[in-house]
C-alpha cells in the first residue's frame, strides 16, 4: 500500500506514542489507501486511493 492518496494527497501524519508514564516517542499514522484501478484520461489506470476517496468515487460513478 503507498502511503499517500493519488486524489486527494492525503499522506502520512506524525505525532506521539505516549506510554503510562507520559515518555514520548514519535510514530506516523498511515493513511488508509488502496490500489484500485480508476478511469484517468480515457484509459484504466492503477491508483493508490484513500478510503474516502474511494467511497466518494464510487457514490459518484453510481448517481
Amino acid at each position: 500500500m503507498a502511503g499517500k492518496c493519488d486524489i486527494c494527497g492525503k499522506g502520512p501524519q506524525f505525532g506521539h506514542n505516549v506510554s503510562h508514564s507520559k515518555r514520548r516517542t514519535n510514530r506516523a499514522w498511515q493513511p488508509n489507501t488502496h490500489t484500485t484501478r480508476m478511469m484517468v484520461g480515457g484509459q484504466l489506470k492503477r491508483v493508490s486511493v484513500c478510503t474516502r476517496c474511494l467511497r466518494t468515487q464510487l457514490r459518484k460513478a453510481s448517481a
